[in-house]
C-alpha cells in the first residue's frame, strides 16, 4: 500500500503540470472564466504530491529503512524542488496570459 505512495506522487505531479498547459493551449474561441479553478486544480495536485512523498519518507523513518532514505532522499529532493518550481512557472504564465481577457 505504501508503493502506492510513489505512483500518486508521479501521477498528481503530472497533473500539476498538464492542466495549466491544457489551460493555455485552449482555443481562443473558448471562454476562458474558469482558468482559475484550473490553477487552483494544479497547486493543489502539486501540494498533495509532495505530501506523499513526505507520508513516505515518514514510513521509511518509521521502519527505519535508512538505506533507502540515504539512497533516495537526495533525488527526492531534487524532483520535488523541479515539480514545484515548473508548476509556479506554468500557472504564473497562466495568470500572466489570462488577468486580462477576464476583465473584460
Amino acid at each position: 500500500m505504501i508503493g502506492l505512495l510513489n505512483i500518486g506522487s508521479l501521477v498528481l505531479g503530472l497533473i500539476a503540470w498538464i492542466l495549466p498547459v491544457v489551460n493555455l493551449m485552449r482555443d481562443e474561441k473558448h471562454d476562458h472564466k474558469n482558468w482559475v479553478v484550473l490553477s487552483i486544480m494544479s497547486i493543489s495536485a502539486c501540494a498533495i504530491s509532495l505530501c506523499f512523498q513526505i507520508f513516505n519518507s515518514y514510513y521509511l523513518v518509521k521502519i527505519e529503512d535508512w538505506t533507502a532514505l540515504l539512497d533516495t532522499m537526495g533525488a527526492v529532493v531534487f524532483v520535488a524542488a523541479v515539480l514545484l518550481v515548473i508548476t509556479i512557472l506554468l500557472n504564473a504564465i497562466t495568470l500572466i496570459v489570462y488577468r486580462d481577457r477576464t476583465a473584460k
